[in-house]
């Protein structure tokens, strides 16, 4: 239902990797949780998807065709992939122990890889991919004490030596295949006094290569304060040039080549390259003389220097014509390498092109949180704003950036909105600024700043008559389009104590003027009465509590396909709410998706151009890190709803195209933007594959249509028919597919479902109204089909909770040291008869006594002279002083939630 289209931004963290070999011109770059083989000449992606996990390190092989991504987190894994095909080859599965890998390298002839896990303390294991990876080869932990091992690279010339560094301790190693044991390192010390000056921070490591065949040769280390460590061989005893092993090195001196930090270093033929922070990359020969430098790059602080592929690539075939730069020597030679790419923490990767030294940028993208996106209502553009202050459109049709801007001094964009015609965008920042733009030149056409905090949400009404701004201090405020064509102030109004979780536009069917909604984390819908305010007097129109115990996370209207405009709510217990957009009553609830975490943002997909409006609705919706799509109308089957990882740190923001082709997502921390095309018709065949009528609905009954379950509720829906009748009557029975409404209630609790009355009343007026647009008419009765969905739609997604019961005797304990949260007797009788849908004497007399065996077949008739002075000395003898939550749970209400050991 949803593919990965494209990617916008990348992460900056990972240094990318030049693919190019003469046949083709590819980088690799990871954004998110995909890798991208991104072809800069054709301006073409690849994408790359297995990883659950924002990816944390790639390595490729000498030749480019092999590539290994690892990522960390839950159900981590390392990835080999085909560059050609973009098939993965190899998949690694809960790599050390489900730590993931915070670092990891390839060896030359591309048959092994190292990893490095991204937990302390840290292990080190050597993988044959080519064979069975169930377990590696070699393994060895490291000393906490060495720090965190951010970097590994194999030797160039022999697979079983490498090395890895954190910022204070290098480590080698040292392995062979043939030989039984462990994998052997050696850790050689070295501090500021052994060459009497400081060294610096290690940022990498690299093997020496030109010294010859030997494969135990040099190794060398940047450092911050711009030094290359040299470590050299050590020498046996007595042994005259005698190798104790080929890991164990020492120190042998310390070259200051730099006055600014080292930020990596690598090697190419002979040669050994440094980039620093002030983005030079810079040439060295194999004593460390300086042979050539590139400062005119105009990037910032380099991360890595990947060179192409070109094994014939030789200063003796060079052509006569060329405009290769003359080396630093006094010969002034020809100085001929590979072209080669650089990438930057600023999120830059530029190509340089040695023959002739042209500087290209391949890649310029948002260096920190993207939080906000919009897409044009007319055009196939996609505005994305960061904190960095860039504000990018981007042509989604052509791949091509149509105009940028950058605030100044770096303002943080928060969120952002197209007016309805597209002409105008509107910029929300972190300061509470709010900036109105051109939206082809992103010129400034005026300012705003009456909010002190950042400004959460902005948004235009159809008409673009009013903009609508939400901020951290919980306040709505109003701007509107003036008659002389200029934006004025209208009034602010803090009508939630709490965050406001959404905003939206509405439209009045009979007056065609809109309506503006927050929707708050105090659980409150509040609706303002635009067309009744003026300067400086935000005017309310209703204000509506719509949730007892859940948080509502989102809000939109709801498209008409249904005779009933209703508002659309989805909140934090997996539910989605149907709200009439008049009265504001509970019309219908809903089973939302439950991939993971609850529907925190959500939009109707528009329809395509040629597309009835009123049929073939999609809502898409965004959880936690999930992109999802659900069928319309609504009505609680699964299998009407599909969703896959969007970015596994978070969705931050979700825009749709104004043709419903493309769902674009935002990963904030991740500085990503995907586009996804939208398939309605593959969500439909899965819809189809999921069964018609009660199929769907069967399967949330535990055991199905065949289990126990489902028997159970037939047996108790028909002795709700027998109950409504009268249990003792003699009169003759009458059965039926339908019982009363007044029922439900008994039934829902016979099934393990305890619903509040608030719960119960939404329940009945679903179930009243159902029909009353068609007909006028109430339905007093409901049939078994109804009450199947009914009970599986409101019941909580995941059943009981004794987290829900523990919180609540944490909230009224008084407890003053660390024991087990308890409430006395009295202050919960008290509390039971005074707090929120409080009980009655009567009431909670009927329920403990029924609890606690008193009266085991309940119920008190209201005529009844209860002598309430005995029933609480029975309850007092019964019930404990102290009552903890798995007493209240277990032995009061029986409902075993907690295990013996608790």
């Amino acid at each position: 239902p949803l593919n990965l289209e494209w990617t916008f931004g990348f992460n900056r963290k990972v240094p990318s990797i030049n693919l190019t070999d003469g046949t083709r011109n590819i980088i690799l770059y990871a954004g998110a949780h995909v890798a991208l083989l991104y072809d800069y000449k054709r301006n073409q992606q690849k994408i790359l998807q297995g990883h659950g996990n924002s990816i944390t390190c790639m390595a490729c092989s000498e030749d480019k065709r092999w590539v290994a991504t690892g990522d960390k987190g839950p159900g981590s894994c390392v990835i080999l992939w085909d560059t050609y095909t973009g098939i993965p080859v190899q998949t690694i599965f809960g790599i050390h122990d489900e730590s993931g890998v915070v670092a990891l390298a390839m060896s030359t002839d591309a048959k092994y890889i190292v990893t490095v896990s991204a937990t302390t303390p840290q292990t080190v294991s050597i993988w044959d991919w080519t064979e069975s990876v169930e377990q590696p080869i070699f393994s060895t932990e490291i000393n906490p004490r060495w720090n965190l091992q951010t970097f590994v690279t194999f030797h160039p010339n022999d697979n079983q030596q490498f090395v890895t560094n954190s910022d204070s301790q290098v480590v080698f190693y040292s392995w062979a295949f043939q030989e039984s044991g462990t994998l052997k390192h050696h850790a050689p010390f070295l501090s500021d006094s052994v060459f009497n000056r400081a060294i610096g921070l290690f940022s990498q490591t690299v093997f020496q290569v030109g010294l010859g065949t030997t494969p135990s040769g040099r190794a060398l280390t940047a450092t911050s304060l711009g030094n290359i460590v040299v470590w050299n061989p050590e020498r046996g005893n007595g042994r005259k040039g005698g190798v104790v092993g080929s890991h164990q090195k020492r120190a042998l001196k310390l070259v200051r080549v730099k006055d600014r930090a080292l930020t990596c270093i690598t090697c190419t033929d002979d040669l050994i390259v440094t980039g620093d922070t002030l983005g030079h990359v810079r040439f060295y020969d194999n004593q460390l003389n300086l042979v050539n430098w590139y400062q005119n790059l105009k990037i910032r602080v380099v991360t890595g220097v990947s060179f192409q592929y070109n094994p014939d690539f030789r200063l003796d075939r060079i052509p006569e014509i060329n405009k290769y730069p003359e080396d630093a020597t006094i010969q002034a030679k020809t100085f001929a390498v590979n072209d080669f790419i650089v990438s930057t923490k600023s999120a830059e990767v530029v190509h340089v092109e040695a023959d002739g030294s042209k500087v290209t940028n391949i890649l310029k993208e948002h260096d920190s949180a993207v939080h906000a996106i919009a897409a044009s209502p007319t055009k196939p553009w996609i505005c994305i704003g960061s904190y960095s202050g860039i504000l990018k459109v981007w042509d989604y049709s052509t791949k091509e950036v149509v105009v940028t801007r950058l605030f100044q001094n770096k303002a943080k964009i928060q969120c952002i909105a197209y007016n309805h015609n597209g002409l105008q965008l509107a910029v929300g920042m972190t300061t509470g600024l709010v900036v109105i733009l051109d939206a082809i030149s992103l010129d400034e056409e005026v300012s705003f700043h009456y909010a002190c905090d950042v400004i959460t949400h902005c948004l235009f009404s159809h008409n673009s008559r009013y903009l609508a701004t939400a901020d951290g201090h919980h306040t709505t405020t109003v701007f509107i389009f003036g008659s002389d064509n200029e934006w004025k102030y209208l009034g602010r109004y803090k009508a939630h104590y709490d965050i406001i979780q959404d905003l939206s536009f509405g439209i009045d069917l009979d007056s065609n003027q809109p309506r503006l909604l927050t929707l708050g984390k105090d659980r409150v819908l509040v609706e303002y009465d635009l067309q009744g305010s003026s300067k400086d007097d935000l005017r309310l129109l209703s204000v509506e509590r719509i949730e007892q115990s859940a948080l509502p996370l989102c809000i939109t209207w709801y498209p008409p396909v249904t005779k009933e405009s209703f508002l659309v709510v989805g909140n934090d217990q997996y539910k989605m709410k149907l709200f009439n957009t008049t009265t504001k009553m509970c019309r219908k609830t809903l089973l939302g998706p439950t991939y993971g975490s609850p529907a925190k943002l959500m939009s109707i997909v528009p329809t395509p151009p040629s597309g009835d409006p009123s049929i073939h609705r999609l809502l898409t919706y965004a959880t936690n890190d999930k992109i999802g799509l659900q069928l319309l109308p609504l009505d609680g089957n699964p299998h009407r709803s599909a969703s896959m990882i969007a970015h596994p740190n978070g969705v931050s923001r979700l825009a749709c195209s104004n043709d419903g082709r493309f769902v674009f997502t935002a990963g904030g921390v991740d500085s990503t933007v995907h586009m996804w095309s939208v398939n309605a018709t593959s969500l439909s065949s899965v819809a189809a594959l999921g069964g018609e009528g009660l199929i769907p609905f069967y399967g949330l009954l535990e055991g199905g249509r065949e289990g126990e379950m489902f028997g159970e509720l037939e047996n108790y829906f028909y002795f709700a028919q027998l109950r409504s009748q009268g249990i003792n009557t003699t009169d003759e029975r009458e059965t039926s597919n339908v019982v009363q409404l007044d029922q439900v209630p008994f039934l829902m609790r016979a099934l393990g479902f305890y619903p509040s009355e608030q719960e119960i009343e939404d329940m009945l007026n679903e179930v009243k109204f159902s029909k009353y647009v068609d007909t006028g008419e109430y339905v007093t009765n409901i049939n078994l089909a109804d009450f199947i969905k009914l009970y599986v739609n409101h019941r909580p997604a995941f059943g009981l909770s004794p987290d829900e019961i523990t919180e609540a005797f944490n909230v009224l304990a008084t407890r003053t040291d660390d024991s087990e949260a308890s409430v006395d007797r009295s202050t919960l009788l008290s509390v039971l008869q005074r707090k929120g849908e409080h009980m009655t004497e009567h009431e909670l007399a009927e329920c403990l006594t029924t609890l606690l065996g008193f009266n085991p077949e309940g119920g008190f008739d209201v005529d009844d002279v209860i002598n309430y002075d005995t029933v609480n000395k029975d309850l007092e003898d019964s019930l404990p002083e102290f009552v903890t939550a798995d007493i209240f749970a277990n032995e009061m209400l029986g409902l075993h939630l907690y295990d013996a050991t608790h």
